[in-house]
């Protein structure tokens, strides 16, 4: 085991990162039921009010750890650090101003590049999804009135494909064909996407472009400590804490399926620039 994880600091670190994403999220969910703000607004509001909490208790707890946050100005001083935390505070902003129920607060630790621990915080939902990706300590659990599946169970019928509520590019119809036409769940918020596979609402998960770190760490953290495939459009892993934190494509399906879902997204022009 890594000498930065040993089990005494990986559960130190998770109940931290799980009370602090549930606490951002009770906060933000709060400001929106005040009434006082909406639409762009209430997002600005929502987005500063978890990005600030969850800096300040990331500051005063791991004051030597590295921090990405999509809310706060990235600094180079993260990619010396082992440790870095990846957070999205509030990840569907636009489904948050709305009122939907379909985003997420994410705050993720990373050693050396790798997942670590996480934890996907669904306020509006009432759960929160956590994890430990880390050989010799992997495990997952879900706090709320859900139950979560591992990526080994079995799916009867075609595969549900999560996919973005405003848009779908040209080449997943062909992809959705490519996997039998089974039924696109659209859905806000990459977290809340991915829950869905995981609570057993989804079967596959396909993204092309407009991912940062942010976006992906937590929610992929959890899925591999369930035994879920997560790998980039060619089959790539991913890798953490980097200095350009663009991190586009997003696979996540069973590992049963891999090869029959890379071949599709090969064959739908999903590779093409």
């Amino acid at each position: 085991m890594d000498p930065l994880l040993t089990p005494e600091t990986i559960d130190r670190d998770l109940h931290f990162a799980v009370q602090v994403a549930r606490q951002a999220g009770k906060r933000v969910l709060a400001l929106r039921k005040t009434g006082r703000w909406e639409d762009k607004m209430l997002a600005d509001v929502g987005d500063q009010a978890a990005d600030g909490y969850l800096q300040g208790a990331l500051l005063g707890r791991y004051p030597d750890d590295g921090v990405l946050s999509e809310e706060t100005k990235d600094s180079a001083a993260r990619l010396s650090k082992a440790r870095a935390w990846i957070i999205d505070p509030l990840d569907g902003t636009k489904e948050y101003s709305q009122g939907r129920d379909d985003w997420a607060v994410h705050v993720a630790l990373t050693v050396n590049g790798r997942c670590a621990l996480a934890a996907v915080d669904l306020p509006a939902q009432q759960k929160t999804l956590w994890a430990v990706d880390v050989e010799g300590a992997r495990r997952a659990g879900v706090d709320g009135e859900a139950t979560l599946i591992g990526g080994d169970t079995p799916c009867d019928g075609l595969p549900r494909i999560a996919c973005s509520r405003s848009h779908t590019p040209p080449w997943m119809e062909a992809f959705h064909q490519a996997m039998g036409g089974g039924e696109l769940v659209r859905a806000g918020s990459v977290g809340n996407k991915v829950s869905l596979l995981l609570l057993g609402e989804a079967d596959l998960y396909v993204h092309k472009k407009g991912l940062k770190e942010w976006d992906t760490c937590a929610p992929e953290t959890v899925a591999r400590a369930l035994g879920w495939t997560v790998c980039k459009l060619r089959g790539e892993e991913h890798r953490y804490n980097q200095p350009d934190p663009v991190n586009h494509e997003l696979v996540i399906c069973r590992p049963a399926w891999k090869e029959r879902v890379l071949a599709a997204l090969a064959g739908c022009g999903a590779l093409e620039d």
